[in-house]
């Protein structure tokens, strides 16, 4: 089985997530909401998880309109 590498976006709240969703899903870039890993935080929450070859183009629509506090690799078989 082969391994899909995707990354996760974390912001400081769940309204940031909120709005980041409206971007995205505005922009036509693929995204789903998922609870943050607990390796990543103790706290309840969601965040973004995003194919890597999108996360560039990610980053960019974001910058400006919500900030994205950390970026992190995400493995899955």
């Amino acid at each position: 089985m082969s391994r899909v590498f995707r990354r996760v976006l974390l912001f400081e709240s769940v309204s940031a997530v909120l709005v980041a969703e409206k971007v995205l899903k505005d922009r036509g870039i693929p995204y789903k909401l998922i609870p943050v890993p607990k390796h990543l935080s103790s706290d309840c929450g969601v965040c973004i998880r995003v194919n890597v070859e999108d996360l560039r183009s990610t980053e960019e629509i974001l910058t400006g309109k919500v900030k994205v506090l950390s970026t992190h690799e995400l493995s899955e078989t």
